[in-house]
């Protein structure tokens, strides 16, 4: 595998990835047993740090683990890494372990140094072509774990969803349980019915994204008709438009799923208007100096 020159951060050294090395009896290794978060940058300044810095600092007390560094020195660390790297527009990875421990026992162990690793790569817009056409996505059953609110870096259930979606050809899938939306695979996820935007609320079932708060906070803003609802399932395949957000992926709409066309099979009215916000609010307010 081809290591890309990318400077990496793992416990206070700052060196190439290649050079960095985890131990084999880090719990992260051995368990999936940590959390993680990515920051979006946008010309080297992170969006909303204090948020991830808090939703990361959540999903540390939720697992137990107790968070080695104060925001302030998060905050230090995150702007040495994008400093690092030469392009404006980053996606910075954070991922904190519960660190290495012997014996290898699956209750928590005691007097253990959480490991700390990060890094920077470019963070690219969504292609021109998938804004103008839409994605396809696939459906499936939610079959991860009850706490989905913890950004737990333990992702094999997402994994093996987005699997099905990448031998269906398919960009996302789309996850249903007991009979409601939930989300995506790595994504949000919202509907149009009549004009009005719904979104799966808040839960133990979804990770709710940055990108899912300020889709929300502009329609808010903009008077556009929008509620925070459980959706059943056949509201979401009769939605007239479908759309997913990530901060990698801003906002895109869903044409298909399952091989049917959603609403018209192109991306909707409502769908281009909050493109439009989010393009306007990425300008003035993500790239503000």
């Amino acid at each position: 595998m081809l290591i890309p020159d990318i400077t990496g951060y793992l416990n206070g050294r700052y060196a190439p990835l290649a050079e960095l090395q985890v131990s084999v009896l880090d719990r992260g290794f051995l368990f999936g047993d940590g959390v993680y978060e990515l920051v979006p940058v946008y010309d080297r300044r992170p969006f909303r740090l204090r948020e991830h810095l808090a939703r990361l600092d959540r999903s540390l007390s939720a697992v137990g683990i107790a968070n080695p560094h104060t925001t302030d020195e998060w905050v230090t660390i995150v702007e040495e890494i994008v400093a690092r790297h030469e392009f404006g527009d980053q996606s910075v990875y954070l991922q904190v372990s519960r660190g290495p421990a012997w014996p290898r026992n699956h209750a928590f162990p005691h007097e253990v140094t959480p490991t700390v690793f990060g890094y920077a790569e470019p963070l690219l817009p969504p292609a021109q072509e998938l804004i103008e056409r839409g994605i396809k996505a696939v459906s499936a059953a939610d079959i991860r774990w009850g706490r989905c609110n913890i950004k737990s870096c333990s992702l094999i259930g997402n994994v093996l969803l987005k699997q099905v979606a990448a031998e269906a050809g398919a960009a996302e899938v789309v996850l249903f349980r007991d009979g409601f939306l939930v989300e995506g695979g790595a994504s949000n996820v919202f509907v149009v019915k009549r004009g009005a935007l719904l979104a799966p609320p808040p839960s133990h079932q979804m990770l709710t994204g940055i990108t899912y708060d300020v889709v929300l906070e502009l329609a808010r803003h903009h008077g556009m008709a929008l509620e925070v609802r459980e959706i059943e399932e056949r509201e979401a395949r009769g939605a007239d438009e479908m759309w997913i957000s990530s901060s990698s992926k801003e906002v895109l709409a869903v044409t298909e799923l399952d091989g049917r066309s959603v609403g018209n099979g192109v991306p909707g009215p409502i769908y281009r208007r909050m493109y439009d916000f989010y393009q306007v609010f990425k300008t003035t307010e993500m790239r503000s100096k």
